[in-house]
């Protein structure tokens, strides 16, 4: 088990290797299709969000007001990352980020991205929503909420032992790749 705290830093990120499991703790930021297009396309963030050293999470979470006014997460699960494959590499290397938390993987420009520019894809457990949510400790701000809606906002939130796994690194090692060449393999073999 290894842990991680943001910032996250470019050796940490390089010392990590498909297989390792990890919690991370520290702001992570939501973002799904319509933020990503946006940024691709030029869009600007928000002053408060800083993503450089940081980590995005393919995530659309559902998030309620409590009694007292305050957001409170209760699923956050993630969502199938290959949809962003156009426009995540462009965002990593444009935005500095070390980490991309999702589910299913990513393809081969993603992949170069994270090696050329020290980032990692963390796989999140699929189904685990409402175990996920409890890793949240605080939702410190919510952006673009007005133009995108609630799945689709930025979500800053500040999470503790956020449990993932690597499985695309900086060193061009997929283990999306892995299998699905071993499956290939043996489908020929049969």
């Amino acid at each position: 088990m290894i842990q991680l705290s943001t910032p996250l830093t470019a050796d940490k990120i390089r010392s990590l290797k498909v297989g390792d499991e990890v919690r991370l703790s520290g702001t992570v930021y939501t973002g799904r299709d319509a933020v990503h297009k946006y940024l691709h396309e030029g869009g600007e963030l928000p002053p408060e969000i800083n993503l450089r050293d940081g980590v995005i999470y393919h995530c659309g979470p559902v998030v309620l007001k409590d009694e007292a006014g305050a957001w409170k997460v209760t699923a956050a699960g993630p969502t199938t990352s290959i949809r962003e494959e156009p426009y995540q590499g462009s965002i990593i290397r444009d935005f500095g980020l070390r980490a991309v938390i999702g589910k299913g993987g990513m393809g081969d420009r993603t992949l170069a991205a994270c090696a050329e520019y020290g980032c990692v894809y963390l796989h999140a457990i699929g189904g685990a929503a409402q175990v996920l949510a409890e890793c949240v400790r605080q939702v410190k701000g919510v952006y673009f909420l007005e133009k995108f809606g609630s799945p689709e906002a930025i979500w800053e939130l500040e999470v503790v032992d956020f449990p993932a796994f690597v499985t695309m690194d900086s060193h061009g090692v997929s283990l999306h790749q892995q299998v699905l060449e071993a499956s290939e393999a043996a489908l020929r073999n049969q």
